[in-house]
């Protein structure tokens, strides 16, 4: 086990959390955390350091602090939390670029764990029932974050060929869900009417955040290397998580997402992109085998039982339903007044 860890991302929920579990495990002598802004939690006896990973200065940070392992955490799914589409490609991918030469410079650094997602397969009408990690997508994703995800990884691999001597973890996470997580989809679930594409009802794996914790400790603190699907057991549908959310949906055509979410973006309420329509419409499966055989892990949460968990959390509809309302309505005709008629029956859930 490495006694100094670094920690990318840990102003965000799951980076700061993560960042607090593994500097409580035994063996653990320091936990470095690194992100552009101080965390707004607790985080505990981790060391803060402020530095932004797309600059050169991260590799002085590995250098001082003598990092044996590197927890990458900083892959931003969602533009909205970090100002829009530019800065989260930047940080994503350049990011990611600088870090991995940081690393290959280190004479330090032995481990490399990259949080990685499932929506590096994509999701289209072609795909198989469950994706393998030795499997790729069917239909690549064009944009966004799932991209992104497959630049990351490219760029990962080519960091494994120059430096054989690193060991190096990726896992590949279904979409995280739970009663303190925010995410593009908890988002979209949480909207007082859900969008959904109209004629399809796709299968959803998720993943509780506690159980997202509990592979990433393993992975940072273990000597597994490879490509690791995270998931928890089972299926839900779109249409089965709307029903338990108790929401109205709106169906709408698959490729409206471009309209929608520019008015969800502009009311701040959710970010309704092209690639999250796209898994709304033909979802994703994830075989886990490895996830139970190398890593060892057993989640404690199916995947109704993780959506259960997020719909204990959720409130009443959100502000600005209304508005929704009158700007779909303005872009897209019947689509608006559909909401409208949906935010009347079922607004106040």
């Amino acid at each position: 086990m490495a006694r100094v860890v670094l920690v990318t991302g840990v102003s965000r929920y799951l980076g700061g959390l993560l960042a607090r579990r593994i500097a409580a495990e035994p063996g653990v002598e320091r936990v470095v955390g690194v992100d552009v802004i101080p965390p707004p939690h607790d985080i505990g006896g981790v060391e803060f350091v402020r530095a932004d990973i797309r600059n050169p200065m991260i590799g002085r940070v590995i250098e001082s602090a003598g990092v044996e392992t590197v927890v990458h955490m900083n892959v931003i799914a969602t533009p909205t939390f970090v100002g829009g589409r530019t800065p989260q490609k930047e940080i994503n991918v350049i990011g990611t670029m600088q870090l991995l030469a940081a690393c290959q410079r280190s004479s330090t650094v032995r481990r490399l764990v990259v949080k990685s997602s499932g929506a590096v397969y994509g999701s289209s009408s072609g795909d198989p029932a469950m994706f393998t990690e030795d499997m790729g997508p069917r239909a690549h994703p064009r944009g966004g974050f799932g991209k992104d995800s497959l630049e990351v990884e490219g760029y990962v691999r080519g960091f494994a060929r120059r430096r054989p001597d690193t060991e190096i973890l990726l896992l590949r996470f279904a979409n995280v869900v739970g009663p303190r997580i925010r995410t593009s989809l908890t988002d979209h679930l949480s909207l007082p009417v859900i969008p959904v594409p109209f004629g399809y009802d796709a299968r959803m794996q998720l993943v509780h955040e506690e159980d997202a914790i509990d592979a990433l400790v393993l992975a940072s603190t273990g000597s597994v290397t490879g490509v690791v699907n995270v998931a928890g057991d089972g299926v839900v549908t779109v249409l089965q998580a709307a029903a338990l959310l108790g929401r109205p949906v709106l169906p709408l055509p698959l490729g409206s997402a471009g309209a929608v979410g520019g008015l969800t973006r502009r009311l701040r309420l959710a970010d309704v992109s092209p690639d999250l329509m796209s898994f709304l419409a033909f979802g994703r499966g994830m075989d886990t085998t490895r996830m139970r055989r190398d890593l060892r892990f057993e989640p404690a949460y199916t995947t109704r039982e993780a959506l259960e968990a997020f719909v204990a959390s959720v409130g009443p509809a959100l502000p600005g339903a209304g508005a929704l309302a009158d700007l779909v309505g303005g872009a897209t005709g019947g689509a608006g007044r559909a909401v409208r008629r949906a935010l009347t029956v079922g607004g106040g859930h």
